[in-house]
């Protein structure tokens, strides 16, 4: 029984190390989650708010919904840059053209305790997409 004594202790010890590696995983993984959601909230404001930008002249012309694509550019720029939840957003770029605007937003989360365990690991990039085509009414 003698020889026993004290592996209790290691096994707590390695059972509370293993918890704090699981818990720093969660909370970590929790953020770059969170983060993500604002970043596509991001892009998809923008987004809609380029496809705000048709082209009247077409449309008139034609009947045919298409997009102004340097007017869509310009809504989408705008929208990106006035978002106030931008504080993780690294860059942005919008493309659009006649049938579609496109609103891609880069960002990177600082990972906390996993940092401890890969600290050669530089932060969470993420990069979410938004892609609208404007429809006419049916």
């Amino acid at each position: 029984m003698s020889s026993e004594e004290g592996s209790i202790t290691l096994w707590l010890l390695g059972l509370v190390l293993i918890i704090l590696a699981l818990g720093g995983l969660a909370i970590d993984l929790w953020r770059g989650f969170n983060e993500r959601r604002a970043l596509a909230g991001i892009a998809d404001s923008a987004a809609i708010a380029g496809a705000a930008a048709l082209d009247e002249a077409a449309f008139r012309g034609s009947g045919r919904v298409r997009l102004d694509p340097a007017a869509a550019e310009s809504l989408a720029t705008r929208s990106v840059r006035a978002q106030p939840d931008s504080k993780s957003m690294t860059g942005f770029s919008a493309a659009a053209d006649a049938d579609q605007v496109t609103v891609v937003v880069r960002g990177a989360v600082d990972l906390t305790l996993l940092r401890l365990l890969a600290p050669d690991r530089g932060p969470l990039r993420i990069s979410v997409r938004a892609t609208v085509s404007p429809r006419g009414s049916p």
